[in-house]
């Protein structure tokens, strides 16, 4: 194996990985080699270690897919995004607001409609594609991101000037927590199963609770590779 460094100096003894306790635990994944060029973007990519409001507020991505309710939005990322984003006219009061008056009018003209529905909120330099929490609910389920990313996905097709985009992992979450039909959180994997089958190809922040898995190895990217399938069957 050919000598490689990472740092200059000392640095590489003092910063020993097993001194942190928070930190991933990044897998290669062998390079396969593209057959047609139908087969390029068909992944979903994950971004460990970065930080998402950094990125936006770099102007990294045009836009961003969260979660929003109608009742209290004060502690979910897009209350960040609103406050950070210096020519946004959006808060998060006018975000609940706004999400409010969609729900109370919907039940109005359009009751037999399936939730949930995404609403565009432009920050000027940064759309923010809202899925909207069914009204009456605490929680998202994965049947209700399943619905709404399809939806998110028609609204980036052919629209090259929404790309690039991310979107949170919706797990770990503060004012729009997911649950699974277990009644617990699901998995990074089941999030991910259900993003890519809506035909999202976007990149996906990993939650910061991820950050207590460093025993467990983790991939950059989705679909994972085939032999996860393999040893969960038990094939050697």
């Amino acid at each position: 194996m050919p000598d490689a460094r990472l740092y200059d100096g000392e640095a590489e003894s003092l910063l020993s990985a097993e001194l942190s306790p928070d930190r991933v635990s990044l897998l290669p994944v062998t390079n396969k080699r593209i057959e047609r060029a139908e087969d390029a973007g068909e992944r979903i990519r994950i971004l460990w270690g970065q930080d998402l409001l950094r990125d936006l507020l770099d102007g990294r991505y045009r836009t961003v897919v969260v979660g929003v309710n109608d009742h209290d939005n004060s502690h979910g990322i897009i209350a960040q995004m609103c406050e950070l984003v210096s020519t946004s006219q959006w808060t998060a009061r006018s975000v609940t607001s706004y999400a409010k008056m969609f729900h109370d009018a919907v039940s109005i003209h359009a009751a037999g409609d399936k939730e949930p529905y995404v609403l565009k909120f432009d920050l000027d330099s940064l759309l923010v594609l809202a899925v909207l929490r069914p009204k009456g609910r605490d929680h998202f389920t994965l049947d209700d991101l399943s619905r709404g990313f399809k939806t998110v996905v028609k609204m980036l097709r052919d629209r090259r000037e929404r790309w690039p985009c991310a979107a949170v992992s919706f797990l770990n979450a503060k004012a729009n927590r997911l649950v699974g039909g277990d009644g617990k959180e699901p998995s990074f994997e089941g999030v991910l199963r259900t993003m890519f089958e809506a035909g999202f190809r976007g990149d996906v922040y990993a939650s910061p609770s991820m950050w207590r898995l460093g025993h467990v190895g983790v991939f950059p990217s989705y679909p994972f590779p085939a032999g996860v399938d393999r040893m969960r069957a038990g094939s050697s």
